[in-house]
């Protein structure tokens, strides 16, 4: 049965003057808009669609692609303030998603931009955002296994460092003595259980550790020479924003697998800048 607020995969049944009804089973035809018709989509055919509802409360699906579905996180841009419905985000769809005043805390600006997590309200059969994201955090003991490669989206920084959304379920932290360079609210990046302790709180890092971190990366670095002709401005003396913004990691893991690459006579410093090793 095609459910709300998710990607579905629907059978065409029939098409019709403003595009394709869609089986939505128990929901009965769900219409798929002809601006969001392939060309080559035939009657028994299946199409993934994201099934939402309309500004006139209609069932409508449509093959745009939302940033979060209902039950997931994401960092959203405030696009409009109505005075009575509360806030609009842009989502990535035509329609953007409703964010109610009850749901705001504090109240949102148009520009902003607000971690939330996408909801179905059940009382009004409507999507809807709410920034309370802690409470709809599982509260059951996360299983995570030390060292497991998880998703994460940063949603608040306090003087310990950055509190984070594991994997759209549990709420983790990443001291802020482990980063070298400052994090941004709202940022989605990938990381490393370093720890679940007895009470459920996670403790989190963003790179692998030893030999495990490093030589991913210098693969990585030599892919990135070879693709802007065999040289890079970055060395060991760059920024840790820069090096965490292009490599997704720490200046020090950086400074590591560089060291390795130097040893290995894979590269050669240029002062500012690295060269990929001329091959004799």
């Amino acid at each position: 049965m095609a459910r709300l607020g998710i990607r579905n995969i629907l059978t065409a049944l029939r098409e019709s003057q403003p595009g394709f009804y869609l089986d939505g089973e128990e929901l009965g035809e769900i219409l798929l808009p002809g601006k969001f018709v392939p060309r080559s989509l035939r009657i028994r055919d299946t199409i993934e669609v994201f099934v939402y509802r309309d500004s006139e409360d209609r069932l409508v699906a449509t093959t745009e692609v939302p940033v979060a579905c209902v039950g997931e996180y994401a960092c959203m841009r405030v696009k409009d303030v109505h005075e009575r419905a509360g806030a609009f985000l842009d989502w990535g769809l035509s329609k953007d998603l409703l964010l109610p005043y009850r749901e705001q805390r504090p109240h949102v600006q148009v520009g902003e931009k607000v971690v939330v997590k996408v909801l179905h309200d059940k009382e009004t059969d409507r999507i809807i955002a709410t920034t309370f994201v802690t409470q709809h955090l599982s509260r059951t003991k996360p299983e995570y296994a030390v060292d497991q490669e998880v998703e994460l989206l940063v949603f608040e920084e306090s003087e310990l460092g950055y509190s984070v959304i594991v994997e759209h379920a549990h709420r983790g932290l990443i001291y802020r003595a482990t980063v070298g360079a400052p994090l941004v609210v709202g940022a989605r990046m990938r990381g490393y259980i370093q720890e679940v302790r007895e009470d459920g709180k996670i403790d989190l890092r963003l790179n692998k550790v030893g030999y495990e971190r490093v030589a991913p990366l210098t693969e990585q670095i030599l892919s990135e020479l070879a693709k802007a002709g065999g040289r890079l401005n970055f060395d060991d003396a760059s920024s840790p924003e820069a090096i965490r913004a292009r490599f997704n990691t720490s200046k020090k893991a950086f400074k590591q697998a560089l060291g390795a690459l130097f040893k290995a006579r894979k590269i050669t410093f240029l002062n500012p800048g690295i060269e990929a090793a001329k091959t004799k």
